[in-house]
């Protein structure tokens, strides 16, 4: 209202007003009425964030202990049979003819394991039997003479009668070794010949282990060895069955120059490697699998119903001390030939402090000089 009273009054003509001065003052006007409404907004104040100074982390800090360390050493294997025999035909050139048994079958002592083709040797054996007949009637007739006989001549007779006698019996022992059979109860580990094959004398046909005698049978790296003794005590973790005392029985041989102890064989044709669980005889079976090239466990109690070639680990515990002072590994410091830990005193300050150490774990080291329980040492 009162604008409108201004402007009528400045525009009036009865005012002495100029018109044109009324229009400026009036533009004035709004404009200043406006304000700061026709003026750009100012920009906030952007908000930063707050910057932490960052922190330096505190090395860790372990208190002195004392407990029991052990050094042990590691190794795996399996159970094996104390008893693992090759078993050969001793005849030579001869066919086999059939082979009875697979890898993996039980068999019992005298089990027929192959046979050879003995057919031309029988039919030999018929014929010379036919003639022995002969010479049997003869050599009857002879003894009847023989007082009317030279005494050479006699004996010339006699030596020939016995001859063929005992070509027969060869016959017959070189037809029976064409049958081989297992030499004791037990399960058929390989079978290494087919049907067909020529058979070689003493050459392995088939390897039998005892299943019912089992033993532990362990490789240790050649530098564990080194620090394991008979007698030590084991803790051998059989697959599926547990972990289980025993003791170190045998350790192994070098096998590099192992003749074996030979071979031997019976009236059936059948022969085996010498062995007696410990060092077994290489002998005809130059491929066997020695038990001397392995560290023996022997068990406080063999758990039952277990299988030849189980899967295990053995670890024998070659040094251990009880109430030993022990830090972590990561907490031992060294230069040069100087070895060290850093001790925290009661006002938080610390010292370096010369050690001396002892048995080593992978994650504990024994102090024998330089620290006691209770004090803390820095780690790294």
């Amino acid at each position: 209202m009162f604008t409108k009273w201004l402007t009528e009054n400045l525009f009036s003509r009865r005012s002495g007003f100029p018109r044109s001065m009324g229009v400026i003052f009036l533009a004035v006007t709004l404009l200043a009425a406006s304000g700061c409404g026709l003026l750009p907004k100012e920009e906030e104040e952007e908000a930063l964030p707050v910057i932490t100074p960052p922190t330096i982390a505190k090395k860790p800090e372990y208190t002195v202990r004392a407990e029991t360390i052990e050094t042990s050493v590691n190794a795996v294997g399996n159970l094996k049979s104390q008893r693992e025999e090759p078993v050969y035909f001793t005849t030579d050139g001869l066919h086999v003819k059939s082979v009875k048994v697979k890898a993996g079958d039980k068999i019992a002592a005298g089990a027929v394991i192959a046979q050879l083709d003995v057919e031309d040797l029988q039919k030999q054996l018929r014929k010379k039997k036919l003639e022995f007949r002969k010479q049997e009637a003869t050599m009857k007739e002879t003894l009847r003479k023989k007082d009317e006989m030279d005494p050479i001549e006699f004996e010339e007779a006699s030596i020939v009668f016995e001859e063929a006698k005992q070509e027969l019996v060869d016959m017959e022992a070189d037809i029976a070794k064409g049958v081989l059979t297992a030499p004791f109860a037990g399960t058929v580990l390989t079978v290494n010949v087919k049907n067909g094959d020529t058979a070689k004398a003493y050459d392995p046909v088939a390897i039998i282990a005892d299943a019912s005698n089992l033993i532990v049978a362990a490789s240790f790296a050649k530098e564990d060895l080194e620090k394991i003794a008979v007698g030590m005590k084991a803790a051998v973790d059989i697959n599926g069955a547990g972990v289980f005392d025993g003791k170190v029985k045998v350790m192994p041989v070098n096998t590099d120059d192992d003749n074996g102890n030979g071979s031997n064989g019976n009236g059936n044709g059948n022969g085996s490697a010498g062995g007696n669980g410990q060092n077994g005889g290489s002998g005809a079976a130059s491929g066997q699998d020695s038990l001397s090239k392995y560290l023996i466990v022997q068990l406080d109690k063999m758990p039952a119903g277990l299988n030849r070639g189980t899967p295990l680990s053995v670890k024998i515990v070659t040094e251990r001390k009880e109430n030993a002072i022990l830090i972590p590994t990561s907490a031992l410091r060294s230069i040069g030939s100087r070895t060290y830990v850093q001790v925290v005193e009661n006002d938080g300050s610390k010292r370096e402090v010369d050690v001396e150490v002892g048995q080593q774990t992978s994650t504990d080291v024994e102090i024998v000089k330089g620290l006691t329980p209770g004090q803390k040492v820095v780690g790294r």
